[in-house]
């Protein structure tokens, strides 16, 4: 008798405390400021350099490039650049050893997909991802030299 008064009470209590539960879909979440999302890409920004595709731990970054079509401009144009989300940890290497702060991370997280084909991401959806950048990275668009003191002026 005494085990089910305590269970009852136990109810109670729940059933009078603030309700935590949210209505997903509906409220979006709001994750914290160094949450690790979906990367945003900058093309204007690349410099095909290959770091990122480099230190990936799971080699789900394809990155190509040419020559400049530009004589007077030296260096390569980006040509194709695609992530497997599929294998892809969200690691945050990518965006730490591009020296030209082209990758950048954002708090998206929904990749949610019935194939498996929809997780293959290029250039131009990586650049359209450009919602909820993290706060960090405030001057999306434009280099941000020295940020850390990790990267170095290019």
């Amino acid at each position: 008798m005494k085990g089910l008064l305590k269970g009852l009470g136990v109810t109670l209590k729940s059933m009078t405390a603030k309700k935590i539960t949210t209505s997903y879909p509906d409220e979006p979440f709001v994750m914290p400021d160094r949450f690790r999302g979906i990367q945003h890409f900058i093309p204007d920004q690349c410099i095909v350099c290959n770091q990122c595709a480099r230190v990936c731990p799971t080699e789900c970054i394809t990155l190509t490039g040419k020559p400049n079509p530009d004589p007077e401009k030296k260096g390569k144009v980006i040509e194709t650049f695609d992530i497997n989300f599929e294998i892809c940890i969200l690691c945050d290497l990518c965006t730490e050893v591009c020296p030209t702060e082209a990758i950048v991370m954002t708090n998206n997280f929904e990749l949610a997909s019935y194939s498996r084909d929809d997780l293959y991401m290029d250039i131009n959806w990586l650049d359209s991802n450009n919602k909820n950048v993290r706060k960090d990275n405030n001057n999306i668009g434009a280099p941000q030299a020295g940020k850390g003191g990790a990267k170095k002026d290019v």
